[in-house]
Parts: structure tokens; C-alpha cells; sequence
């Protein structure tokens, strides 16, 4: 009797384990979510790809990066945090003046995962009432704080009709490129596809050598032909092409296997 209540407590234990593991996996994934649309990035053949930057808007960064975007004549997506927006609104103010889109970041940038509805429900209206206090009226897109996300959040965004936007290129993952704006640059060269959302941090003090590369990145890849889209613009793009509609996909996780609805530049990616 005793060994099969160890082998049951062994199961359980291996259970929790396996679960917490992809729960964890499903959590981070960028391609992935139980509920809603989620959109790393556009399946297109159009030399086409989106520049994006979280966090902020804080005063000069702010107003560095403007003037660079104003320069090469690209409009640009500001997931911005509620927070922040709240302290320097007319920072807000300034980059919707300026023709690029405001998306949603959160109000406190913290984890959205194991969070309860009200908390979730309050970092999102929150802030979407703030960005239309900056004068943004288009539709609000969010990015979860660190891409993290599981049941709840993709529930809520799903029912209220918002979707989540992720990214498929990203240089400050890497703290060797992110520490030197040449390696940032060759990085997004490398990386970007047509249809891409890149995403680059440079509001912060920490944030220098990514705020550095912002014109390299743009002059290197109008080099290769590429022009620049807002996600708005991209989402545009994705509808008119006809790969909006959803399709029932098989998602695999180790041995368990997941049917789910999502759109169809993830079966062709």
C-alpha cells in the first residue's frame, strides 16, 4: 500500500512539474496564446516591416528618437506604459503630433501572469485612457510587459476585442548585441524578414547604444529596399491580403497536442 502511495505522490510531483514547465513555455511564447489574436509578425511578401519601441515616453529620449524618425520621414508604434504617460503626458502628446501610433504596455509594466481579472482589467483601461488623453484616437493595440502572458490577459483581450502584439526580431534579448549599437544594427539586418515587428528599447539611461542605432537600423534597412509601417498599417496590410481569417491549427507541446483558433500567417511561418 505504502509504494503506491509513493508512485501516486511521484506522479503528481511529475505532473505538477510537466505542467509548470509548459505553462512557463506557453507563457513566454511569442507565436502563442490560448485566447484571441496574437501577431508576431505579418506573413507578406512586401518589403514591409514595423518599428517598434516599449516603455517610456520619458522627456529627451523621447524627443531624441522623434527627431530621428521625423528625419528618415518613417512613422513608428510607441507601446508606451501608463505610468510613465501619466508623469510626461505631453511626451504622448508629442509622438502622436508627430503621426506615429500609440499602443498599450501596461500601466505598472509588471508580470500579467497569475494576476486576477481586476488587476488586468485596471492596467489596461488605465491606460488606454491615458493614451487618448495624449490625442490618440486610432485603435490601441497592446504588448504584454515582457511578453509574458498565459489564461487570464489573452482572455480579457480577446473578449474586449484588443490584440496582442508580439515581435519576431529583437536585439536586446542578447546583452552582448544589446551593449553595442554596430552589433544592434547588424542583428536587426540579419534577422528582419518582409512582415517583421521589430522591437527596440531606448528610452531609459541603460538604453544608449539602442537609441544610437535607431537611424543605422533605418538607413541600413532602406538600403535593402524595406519601407516602414505602423502595426496598424501592417494589420492593413494583413487583411487586405486575406490572411486574416482564423483556421484550427495544431499546436504541439511535448507529447500533448492542442487544437486552437489563431490567424494564418502562423500556419505559414
Amino acid at each position: 500500500m505504502r509504494n503506491k502511495w509513493v508512485k501516486a505522490l511521484l506522479v503528481i510531483v511529475v505532473a505538477v512539474i510537466v505542467a509548470t514547465a509548459a505553462a512557463f513555455q506557453i507563457s513566454k511564447s511569442r507565436r502563442f496564446q490560448f485566447f484571441g489574436e496574437i501577431i508576431p509578425r505579418i506573413n507578406t511578401r512586401q518589403k514591409v516591416v514595423a518599428l517598434t519601441f516599449d516603455d517610456g515616453p520619458l522627456p529627451g529620449a523621447t524627443e531624441e528618437v522623434l527627431s530621428v524618425l521625423d528625419e528618415e520621414g518613417v512613422k513608428a508604434t510607441f507601446f508606451v506604459v501608463g505610468s510613465e504617460l501619466e508623469r510626461h503626458l505631453e511626451e504622448g502628446r508629442k509622438i502622436v503630433a508627430a503621426g506615429h501610433e500609440l499602443g498599450n504596455h501596461s500601466y505598472s509594466h509588471k508580470r500579467m501572469v497569475l494576476k486576477t481579472p481586476s488587476f488586468i482589467e485596471s492596467e489596461i483601461e488605465r491606460t488606454d485612457q491615458l493614451i487618448r488623453q495624449a490625442g490618440y484616437q486610432s485603435a490601441i493595440h497592446f504588448r504584454p510587459p515582457y511578453g509574458k502572458k498565459l489564461i487570464l490577459l489573452p482572455y480579457f483581450l480577446s473578449r474586449t476585442s484588443r490584440k496582442t502584439i508580439t515581435w519576431d526580431v529583437e536585439p536586446d534579448s542578447y546583452p552582448d548585441i544589446a551593449a553595442d549599437s554596430n552589433k544592434i544594427i547588424a542583428h536587426v539586418m540579419e534577422k528582419a524578414r518582409p512582415g517583421s515587428i521589430i522591437l527596440l528599447h531606448v528610452m531609459y539611461k541603460s538604453r544608449d547604444e539602442s537609441r544610437k542605432e535607431v537611424k543605422g537600423v533605418i538607413t541600413g534597412l532602406k538600403g535593402e529596399g524595406y519601407s516602414f509601417k505602423t502595426i496598424s498599417q501592417m494589420l492593413d496590410i494583413l487583411e487586405t491580403e486575406g490572411k486574416a481569417g482564423g483556421e484550427e491549427v495544431r499546436l504541439i507541446h511535448g507529447d500533448d497536442v492542442h487544437k486552437v483558433q489563431t490567424t494564418n500567417y502562423f500556419m505559414r511561418n
